[in-house]
Formats: structure tokens, C-alpha cells, sequence
């Protein structure tokens, strides 16, 4: 693993009025890993991620990505530095096919993100890669089906894809495997995986699959009450008192000892 340091927060917050939904959050995630972000409902997880990825400005703080200050990028700047996002309800065009969703998603990233009535055909580059994209997260079979036809698991696929168009070098996922069959979350976590790893890519995981957190991360950041509460391996994280006091239980004992 790249023990360059890919992305840091400095003393990060975020008030809304009177409510602190991240509080004077420090991490830093290491190139090429893949670090969890995790937490009970509303410990500032999902805003935490909206402040890295340009959507909303901290109230203080900063965000450093590869040694550049991006606290105030807006969302469509820090995309084209090499962030990409997900969120929690799936983000896809539904009336469009697989291919006309990746098509655009590469498309934006060019020139002509807004000539949407010329000839398709004649962005060749953005075909080429829309096809490459579209067999790297397995849904060949499907490019001509309309989004809405697939599956919820083949939905998060796409959306994946949709990331993946422009080649990020970090993805933020914010709970990927919400509202997938138990038996899908394997599958797409293994593609998660083989694209990390294949593109030298970093993941931060937004998830409340503790399964799924404890056998992927190579880091783990609790956050509780808009603050960390304690970072670091699955391990250390499981054998933690005050963080099994404060969310797990015995849970991720459970976990640990079956694997």
C-alpha cells in the first residue's frame, strides 16, 4: 500500500445554525487504501462527505487533496481533479439506456458536455470509453437496457460506472449496498475491490454493513456526535471499549471471531 497521504481534512466543521454536524473532524487517507467511514445515524457521516466533495463549504477548517487546498471547489471542480461520488439514494437516468448513462457521464468530463443534439457517433473517444467503462463493472450484457429495467444491484453497478467515467483517482461511496438482497453485496464489494485495485484507486466507504466494513477497510474512522470518535484497523477498531460502549456492542466481536 502507497503511504502517501491522498487526502486530508484539517479541524473540519460544519454548523448548521445552532446544530454542529461535523465537528473539528483530523483524518488522513493514505493512496491506494481503502478507508470506512462509519458511525449511528446521524453522527455527520454523509455531511462529512458532502464537505470533501465540494457539495457544501465548511463552516471552518480544511480539505487538502494531493497536497492542494480544495476546502471552497465546488462539486464540478473538485470531479475534475479526481473525485468522484456516490450517494445513498442511487443517482442514474432512468428513461436512458446503460450506455447512454456512462456515454454522458465520460461526455461531461470533455468538451462537449453540452452539445447533446449533434451525432453521438461522432464522439469516438467517449464511446471508447464508455464501452470500457461499461465492461469493467460487468454490465455488457445489459448496454442497450434502459436503467430503469435493471436490477436495484445492476443500478448501483451503472452508478458505479457513472463515477468511474471520468478515471477519479479517490471514490467516495456512500453507502453503495443500501437497499440490496444480502446475496448481491458480495458481488458488488468484490467489484469495488478489483477496481481499486486494478486502477490504483482510494475508496472511502460510507457503510452500515459492518461485515462488509470489517472485511474490505484497511482503515476505519468512527465518527459519533459529528466527531472521531477513534480510527484505525478492523482489528483495533473491534477491540476498542469505548467504541463498542458508544455504538458496536458486541457486534463487531461477532464479526471479527467468524473470520
Amino acid at each position: 500500500m502507497d503511504d502517501t497521504i491522498l487526502l486530508e481534512t484539517q479541524s473540519l466543521r460544519k454548523e448548521f445554525g445552532a446544530l454542529i454536524a461535523v465537528d473539528n473532524v483530523s483524518i488522513r487517507v493514505r493512496a491506494n487504501s481503502l478507508h470506512s467511514i462509519i458511525g449511528p445515524n446521524g453522527a455527520g457521516k454523509t455531511t462529512f462527505f458532502n464537505l470533501l466533495s465540494g457539495n457544501i463549504e465548511p463552516t471552518s477548517g480544511r480539505v487538502i487533496f494531493k497536497g492542494r487546498d480544495i476546502t471552497h471547489l465546488p462539486v464540478h471542480r473538485t470531479i475534475h481533479l479526481g473525485i468522484g461520488r456516490s450517494f445513498q439514494i442511487t443517482n442514474i437516468f432512468p428513461n436512458l439506456t446503460v450506455f447512454e448513462n456512462i456515454r454522458l457521464a465520460c461526455q461531461a468530463m470533455g468538451h462537449d458536455n453540452f452539445r447533446f443534439w449533434q451525432d453521438a457517433s461522432r464522439f469516438k473517444k467517449y464511446i471508447a470509453r464508455t464501452t470500457e467503462v461499461i465492461e469493467l463493472v460487468g454490465l455488457t450484457s445489459r448496454a442497450m437496457t434502459l436503467a430503469r429495467a435493471l436490477p436495484h444491484g445492476d443500478q448501483r453497478k451503472l452508478e458505479l460506472g457513472m463515477i468511474l467515467a471520468p478515471d477519479p483517482e479517490l471514490l467516495l461511496l456512500d453507502e453503495p449496498t443500501a437497499g440490496m438482497a444480502s446475496e448481491q453485496v458480495p458481488e458488488l464489494m468484490a467489484l469495488i475491490q478489483r477496481i481499486r485495485l486494478a486502477g490504483n484507486k482510494t475508496v472511502m466507504l460510507v457503510e452500515h454493513n459492518m461485515n462488509v466494513v470489517m472485511n474490505v477497510s484497511d482503515a476505519i474512522t468512527v465518527m459519533h456526535q459529528g466527531q472521531v470518535l477513534a480510527e484505525g484497523a478492523p482489528a483495533e477498531i473491534a477491540a476498542n471499549k469505548e467504541v463498542q460502549t458508544a455504538y458496536l456492542g458486541g457486534l463487531y466481536r461477532t464479526v471479527i471471531s467468524n473470520q
